[in-house]
């Protein structure tokens, strides 16, 4: 009987087995039935005429009132609720894209035709795509980290930032790569997110060489982890290209020691890109693993058995005052 109440009302019983009362009705009827019966049977009624007066057609319905006024009644007691969902926090997660833009990233071995950050700047539009329910902010960096971007979920503000990021002129002061103040620096921006997870994706073609070694006023990768650790925040470190040119003009692999060193302590993971697919194809692997958890739906019970408790009172009401007075029955 619940299923079937739930199913006409769209309402749940909390203690349907209070239902049981109802069925008690039909003996209540019963007994109200034979109680208001005419009990003498007057001789001239049979030479009256057959037709019956709207009086004599409603005269049922006092009883009739009454008795959805006591099943309502017993509704009310069984605590009919409804279920009504519970608005689900999905925070999802915020990520910051660090994006090297120190003046080697122009070198164009990952693919003939475009730039190391135009391969990385196209995968990290790619990414953004493919996550619509992310927050996602833009830092891009050489010697001196510049945020461009907060973690928003303005993704086309992120497009149009990202088209007009370039690299730094060559030989300008601002020529070096400082890996451990862009990652400190986007920690730093996430540390107060209330997003379920944190994460930075640093792309780079280059080894720190702006926290030396007898540097104190400068963040190395060492202490950038450090400090992720601190916010909860996970790295994923990239390198893209083969490598750099020395003065002689051989080819010197970059060193990926410290930046497989700070993926690993702060929960991430370190990937090489050598050729612009394998820049796609590492972002896809780092959307693979970084997804947000899913909620299920929660519900909370709006009893509703007042509603049905005033009803059953005001047709009990009702059928008392028409069985006294309007349509009363005499014995």
């Amino acid at each position: 009987m619940s299923a079937l109440f739930e199913r006409w009302t769209g309402l749940t019983l909390l203690d349907p087995g209070l239902l049981v009362l109802l069925l008690l009705l039909p003996v209540a009827v019963g007994l109200a039935w034979r109680r208001g019966a005419v009990a003498i049977l007057l001789a001239p009624s049979a030479l009256l005429p057959r037709a019956r007066s709207l009086r004599a057609h409603l005269v049922g319905v006092p009883l009739g009132l009454q008795v959805l006024g006591l099943a309502c009644l017993g509704i009310a007691l069984a605590r009919p609720a409804a279920r009504e969902p519970l608005p689900i926090e999905s925070r999802g997660i915020d990520i910051v894209l660090c994006l090297d833009v120190s003046s080697s990233m122009q070198a164009s071995d990952m693919d003939a035709k475009r730039t190391r950050l135009a391969v990385a700047r196209d995968a990290a539009l790619a990414f953004i795509a493919a996550r619509p329910e992310d927050r996602i902010g833009i830092l891009t960096f050489a010697r001196y980290p510049d945020l461009r971007c907060p973690p928003t979920s303005d993704h086309e503000a992120l497009r149009e930032i990202l088209a007009e990021v370039d690299t730094v002129s060559p030989d300008s002061p601002e020529d070096a790569t400082g890996i451990g103040g862009a990652v400190a620096r986007a920690a730093a921006v996430l540390s107060d997110s209330p997003a379920r997870s944190r994460v930075v994706i640093l792309l780079t073609d280059g080894e720190e060489n702006v926290a030396l070694r007898g540097r104190t006023d400068e963040i190395p990768p060492a202490h950038a982890a450090q400090l992720c650790r601190r916010f909860g925040v996970r790295v994923y470190t990239i390198t893209a290209g083969t490598g750099r040119r020395d003065a002689t003009g051989a080819l010197v692999p970059i060193d990926t020691g410290p930046v497989k060193s700070l993926a690993r302590r702060t929960g991430g993971s370190f990937h090489e890109a050598r050729r612009a697919g394998d820049v796609v194809a590492v972002y896809e692997q780092i959307d693979r693993l970084e997804t947000a958890p899913i909620e299920t739906p929660r519900y909370i019970f709006a009893e509703r058995h007042l509603l049905f408790l005033g009803i059953g009172l005001l047709l009990l009401a009702l059928g008392y005052l028409l069985s006294s007075f309007g349509l009363a029955v005499l014995p």
